[in-house]
Protein backbone atom coordinates (compact mmCIF):
# COMPACT_ATOMS: atom_id res chain seq x y z
CA UNK A 1 0.00 0.00 0.00
CA UNK A 2 3.05 2.50 0.49
CA UNK A 3 3.81 2.08 -2.99
CA UNK A 4 0.44 2.15 -4.57
CA UNK A 5 -0.68 5.03 -2.53
CA UNK A 6 2.52 6.76 -3.54
CA UNK A 7 4.14 7.27 0.19
CA UNK A 8 0.75 7.37 1.65
CA UNK A 9 -0.18 10.89 -0.08
CA UNK A 10 -3.37 9.02 -1.63
CA UNK A 11 -4.83 9.22 1.46
CA UNK A 12 -4.77 12.76 2.27
CA UNK A 13 -7.91 14.43 1.90
CA UNK A 14 -9.56 15.83 -1.41
CA UNK A 15 -8.13 15.11 -4.54
CA UNK A 16 -5.83 12.55 -3.97
CA UNK A 17 -4.65 12.52 -7.42
CA UNK A 18 -3.33 15.77 -7.19
CA UNK A 19 -1.25 15.37 -4.01
CA UNK A 20 0.16 11.98 -5.94
CA UNK A 21 0.91 14.65 -8.75
CA UNK A 22 3.02 16.63 -6.23
CA UNK A 23 4.87 13.39 -5.11
CA UNK A 24 5.96 12.83 -8.82
CA UNK A 25 7.04 16.74 -8.62
CA UNK A 26 9.01 16.04 -6.09
CA UNK A 27 10.50 13.06 -7.22
CA UNK A 28 11.39 14.67 -10.86
CA UNK A 29 13.36 16.99 -8.55
CA UNK A 30 15.65 14.23 -7.39
CA UNK A 31 15.65 12.25 -10.92
CA UNK A 32 15.70 15.73 -13.42
CA UNK A 33 19.18 15.86 -13.82
CA UNK A 34 19.29 12.07 -15.07
CA UNK A 35 20.35 11.69 -19.03
CA UNK A 36 16.82 11.09 -21.03
CA UNK A 37 17.54 6.96 -20.95
CA UNK A 38 18.19 6.18 -17.66
CA UNK A 39 15.06 8.87 -16.62
CA UNK A 40 12.41 6.70 -19.06
CA UNK A 41 14.20 3.43 -17.22
CA UNK A 42 13.48 4.44 -14.09
CA UNK A 43 9.99 5.55 -15.37
CA UNK A 44 9.68 2.13 -16.78
CA UNK A 45 10.87 0.16 -13.33
CA UNK A 46 7.82 2.32 -11.61
CA UNK A 47 5.82 1.69 -13.68
CA UNK A 48 6.08 -1.94 -13.25
CA UNK A 49 6.11 -1.90 -9.61
CA UNK A 50 3.17 0.64 -9.79
CA UNK A 51 1.59 -2.00 -11.67
CA UNK A 52 2.00 -4.82 -9.41
CA UNK A 53 1.14 -2.92 -6.31
CA UNK A 54 -1.90 -0.61 -7.71
CA UNK A 55 -3.43 -4.14 -8.85
CA UNK A 56 -2.49 -5.56 -5.02
CA UNK A 57 -4.31 -2.30 -3.85
CA UNK A 58 -7.45 -2.87 -5.70
CA UNK A 59 -7.35 -5.99 -4.34
CA UNK A 60 -6.94 -4.95 -0.38
CA UNK A 61 -9.46 -2.23 -0.37
CA UNK A 62 -11.89 -4.26 -2.72
CA UNK A 63 -12.42 -1.54 -5.52
CA UNK A 64 -11.92 -0.64 -8.64
CA UNK A 65 -9.31 1.34 -9.54
CA UNK A 66 -9.75 3.12 -5.99
CA UNK A 67 -9.17 6.88 -5.86
CA UNK A 68 -6.71 6.38 -2.96
CA UNK A 69 -3.86 4.80 -5.53
CA UNK A 70 -2.18 7.60 -6.69
CA UNK A 71 1.62 5.44 -8.20
CA UNK A 72 -0.04 6.01 -11.66
CA UNK A 73 -0.31 9.90 -11.34
CA UNK A 74 3.00 9.62 -9.97
CA UNK A 75 4.82 7.87 -13.21
CA UNK A 76 2.30 10.21 -15.60
CA UNK A 77 3.57 13.00 -13.72
CA UNK A 78 7.03 11.83 -14.34
CA UNK A 79 6.27 11.62 -17.68
CA UNK A 80 4.71 14.71 -17.99
CA UNK A 81 7.83 16.53 -16.93
CA UNK A 82 10.55 14.64 -19.09
CA UNK A 83 13.07 17.30 -20.30
CA UNK A 84 11.71 20.08 -19.19
CA UNK A 85 14.11 22.66 -17.99
CA UNK A 86 13.92 23.42 -13.89
CA UNK A 87 12.40 26.69 -14.14
CA UNK A 88 8.43 26.75 -11.97
CA UNK A 89 7.04 27.91 -15.49
CA UNK A 90 7.56 24.75 -17.36
CA UNK A 91 7.79 22.77 -14.11
CA UNK A 92 4.07 24.05 -13.08
CA UNK A 93 2.77 23.77 -17.04
CA UNK A 94 3.73 20.11 -16.62
CA UNK A 95 1.99 19.48 -13.88
CA UNK A 96 -1.53 21.29 -14.41
CA UNK A 97 -1.26 19.58 -18.20
CA UNK A 98 -1.25 16.40 -16.91
CA UNK A 99 -3.81 17.35 -14.17
CA UNK A 100 -6.13 18.56 -17.31
CA UNK A 101 -5.39 15.38 -19.42
CA UNK A 102 -6.19 13.04 -16.38
CA UNK A 103 -9.24 14.63 -15.35
CA UNK A 104 -10.80 15.03 -18.28
CA UNK A 105 -9.61 12.39 -20.19
CA UNK A 106 -9.63 12.76 -23.87
CA UNK A 107 -9.23 10.11 -26.64
CA UNK A 108 -7.51 7.32 -25.69
CA UNK A 109 -6.75 8.42 -22.24
CA UNK A 110 -10.86 7.45 -20.85
CA UNK A 111 -11.03 4.85 -23.31
CA UNK A 112 -7.61 3.19 -21.46
CA UNK A 113 -9.28 4.08 -18.37
CA UNK A 114 -12.81 2.78 -18.90
CA UNK A 115 -11.68 -0.95 -21.32
CA UNK A 116 -8.68 -2.27 -19.49
CA UNK A 117 -8.91 -2.74 -15.88
CA UNK A 118 -6.67 -4.13 -12.57
CA UNK A 119 -3.35 -2.59 -12.21
CA UNK A 120 -2.30 -2.52 -16.05
CA UNK A 121 -5.50 0.01 -16.49
CA UNK A 122 -4.72 1.38 -13.41
CA UNK A 123 -1.73 3.00 -14.64
CA UNK A 124 -2.35 2.88 -18.45
CA UNK A 125 -4.81 5.99 -18.76
CA UNK A 126 -2.33 8.14 -16.74
CA UNK A 127 0.67 7.43 -18.98
CA UNK A 128 -1.39 8.53 -21.96
CA UNK A 129 -2.34 11.92 -19.53
CA UNK A 130 1.51 11.71 -19.07
CA UNK A 131 2.01 11.72 -22.77
CA UNK A 132 -0.52 14.57 -23.97
CA UNK A 133 1.10 17.14 -21.46
CA UNK A 134 4.69 15.78 -22.50
CA UNK A 135 3.83 16.89 -26.07
CA UNK A 136 1.94 20.39 -24.68
CA UNK A 137 4.97 21.07 -22.77
CA UNK A 138 7.58 20.70 -25.07
CA UNK A 139 5.05 22.41 -28.19
CA UNK A 140 5.52 25.12 -25.76
CA UNK A 141 8.92 24.78 -24.77
CA UNK A 142 10.22 24.91 -28.90
CA UNK A 143 7.80 27.80 -29.47
CA UNK A 144 8.42 30.12 -26.49
CA UNK A 145 11.52 28.63 -25.39
CA UNK A 146 12.85 28.48 -21.69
Amino acid sequence: MFIATGAYSGYLPKAPGTWGSMVGVALWFWLRSLPLAPYFGVIAGIFVIGTIAAGAAEKIVDHGDPGLVVIDEIVGQLIALAAVPAHPLWVILGFVFFRIFDILKPFPVGWLDGHIHGGLGIMLDDVAAGLYALLVVQLGLRFFGP
